[in-house]
Order: C-alpha cells, then sequence, then structure tokens
C-alpha cells in the first residue's frame, strides 16, 4: 500500500517537528510538506495533493478555520484533521462546518494521533459523540439546501441506507454484518457516497446528509 501522504501546518517549528517524528516513526505515514500559515497550507496543500492536512487552528497570515473552508472549497478530496490545543464548543463547530473530518487535542496520545490520521484517510470522522451531536444538531436546525432533481448526484437506496447506519457510527463491518454484505461492497457503497457528495469523510457526508434532508437528527444516537 502508498503511504498515506500528509501536510502539517502550524506556525511553531518545535510543534511541527515533533509531530512530523511521531507521524513518521510509521511506516505508512509521509509528511510530504510543512507550513507555517494558513495561506502556504493553502498553497502547499495545491501543490503537493496530500491525503491528510493536518492543521492548527491559530496560525498567522490565514487561521486553520479558513485555511480547511479554502482547501476543501478547492481540493474536497484532501481530508483535514485539525489538532489544536482549544476544545472550546464554538472552534469544534466552526472546524467541521468548514469541512474538517475531525478534531484531536495536542494533548493526545502519539497513538491517537496516529491512529487518526489512519481513520480519517479510511474515510472515517475523529470526534467525540458527544461533540458531534452538539454540532449536527446545528446543522440539522439550519436552513435547509436540498437540491433540485436537475442538480444530479443523488443518492441511492442502498447509498442511503449506509449512510444512516454510518450516521449511527457504525464502522464498515458493522455495516456489512447489519446489511449481510461484504466489508468491500460497503467500502465501495462509501466511496460512491464521498464522490457523489464530494466531501472526504463520514462527517461531511452526514451533514450532507442532513442540510439535504436525508437524514434526521434522531437518526445520530447520543452516547
Amino acid at each position: 500500500m502508498k503511504p498515506i501522504r500528509i501536510l502539517l501546518a502550524d506556525d511553531h517549528v518545535v510543534v511541527r517537528e515533533g509531530t512530523r517524528q511521531i507521524l513518521e516513526r510509521e511506516a505508512d505515514l509521509n509528511v510530504v510538506a510543512e507550513a507555517s500559515d494558513g495561506q502556504e497550507a493553502i498553497d502547499l496543500a495545491e501543490q503537493e495533493r496530500p491525503d491528510i492536512a493536518v492543521l492548527d487552528v491559530s496560525m498567522p497570515v490565514m487561521n486553520g478555520i479558513e485555511a480547511t473552508k479554502a482547501i476543501k472549497a478547492r481540493l474536497p478530496q484532501i481530508s483535514v484533521l485539525v489538532l489544536t490545543a482549544y476544545d472550546y464548543d464554538e472552534y469544534v463547530f466552526a472546524i467541521l462546518e468548514a469541512g474538517a473530518a475531525g478534531y484531536l487535542l495536542k494533548n493526545a496520545r502519539s497513538s491517537d494521533l496516529i491512529n487518526a490520521v489512519r481513520r480519517i484517510h479510511a474515510g472515517e470522522s475523529v470526534l467525540h459523540p458527544a461533540i458531534a451531536k452538539k454540532v449536527l444538531s446545528r446543522v440539522a436546525s439550519g436552513p435547509s439546501d436540498t437540491p433540485s432533481p436537475a442538480d444530479g448526484e443523488t443518492l441511492t437506496e442502498r447509498e442511503l441506507e449506509v449512510l444512516r447506519l454510518a450516521a449511527q457510527g457504525l464502522g464498515n463491518r458493522e455495516i456489512s454484518e447489519r446489511l449481510f454484505v461484504s466489508p468491500r461492497t460497503v467500502q465501495s457503497h462509501m466511496a460512491n457516497i464521498f464522490g457523489k457528495l464530494q466531501v472526504g469523510s463520514r462527517t461531511e457526508a452526514v451533514m450532507v446528509g442532513l442540510r439535504r434532508g436525508w437524514l434526521h437528527l434522531e437518526d445520530i444516537p447520543e452516547e
């Protein structure tokens, strides 16, 4: 398998160096670029086309939230993990609404960061369920942007079924057992969902599903 290509963006050199060392100890992780501000992160994302961008929230020139918005608008296939010292709800809301697949605090263990990168690359989200519920509640209560039939890209009934189960927090294997299909088939459905919705994570897909009225908040359990 090809290594997961990663872009790091943080204005503190020591943090970038430490994060790079943690990630590159793993054979399947490769840091291809480092940025010291949000604008540089956008430029390097366009230049290097990494699989994952690991961004800080607080950066000069352009913060991580705005950088995430720009990266997801230009390169939706890149998944964003925000690595931050802040755990305020408002930061989390803004980060996920900007299109990030998840967030992780800087006091997390090295193994948590490594697992987060791998999970996000696999299309999963890295977000505490209680925070996810609050974010999704806000999305669900906002204005709907349900597309007209002319807008094309709608999901099949099976894809909607897979998305609803993903919204409940089930992994590919659990979904496959629920639907009596192979994990590879579920993976294929998820890839189709991501492609049609132009998203890179389950969190993004669920948020789009809520906005378009395909999912309802009661589909997403509390924990």
